[in-house]
């Protein structure tokens, strides 16, 4: 808190109007927060989680990179190529360094490489991939634009890893998709978890585009 003003503070002039404005912002000054404590006092929101759903690989294929329209040597060319990227913070705003993201999907014909759906997905189709961020806490995959299947509206099915640590799993769903009032899991979300976890895939050079943001309690 700065001292009271007095005569002697004053600007050569005496003009008293001069004194009190100069007091004020004398005052204004000591009492605002600095930005750097703004920036530590903001925490950011936790990506929601939902069901890691019946069909997560029994075994992983071998193939498991960032491109699951590539199996091996074989290409996937059914649907929508897309790039889903984004990055994974804390709720500090701080990149989760080592974090691991899985992301696995039904082909275009709504099937998963899976036992459990009776083992009829497309070959070419990798179906899952994962990847370990970068030093800036962002991912990358190439895929498809997500398919919708029986009694489900199209989504991608998302977890993250830290070493040992499952920290969260969670859907991807597509913007204004006529399939998600329809779906039992969309509908359940409140408008925020809903914001959080809809995107838009929008058309780009190389495909449609997909930005989907991760936040982890780490």
């Amino acid at each position: 808190m700065p001292r009271p003003l007095t005569a002697r503070d004053a600007h050569p002039s005496g003009n008293r109007r001069t004194l009190i404005v100069t007091g004020a912002a004398a005052l204004a000054a000591a009492m605002a927060p600095t930005g750097f404590g703004l920036a530590q006092s903001r925490q950011l929101q936790p990506t929601p989680g939902q069901t890691e759903g019946p069909f997560y690989p029994v075994a992983l294929p071998a193939d498991t990179d960032f491109d699951l329209l590539r199996n091996g040597k074989a290409s996937y060319s059914r649907g929508q190529a897309a790039w889903v990227e984004g990055t994974v913070l804390d709720t500090a705003g701080r990149p989760v360094s080592g974090a691991m993201v899985e992301i696995w999907q039904c082909d275009q014909a709504g099937h998963y490489h899976h036992p459990g759906d009776g083992g009829r997905a497309d070959p070419a189709f990798q179906g899952f991939g994962r990847v370990t961020v970068d030093s800036d806490g962002r991912y990358r995959f190439r895929t498809l634009r997500p398919a919708a299947y029986s009694g489900r509206t199209p989504h991608i099915h998302v977890k993250v890893r830290l070493e040992r640590r499952e920290l969260l799993t969670t859907q991807l769903y597509v913007a204004d998709d006529a399939g998600n009032e329809r779906d039992f899991l969309w509908r359940r979300l409140n408008a925020q978890d809903r914001a959080a976890l809809t995107v838009p895939f929008v058309p780009g050079a190389d495909g449609l585009r997909a930005h989907f943001p991760i936040i982890v309690q780490a």
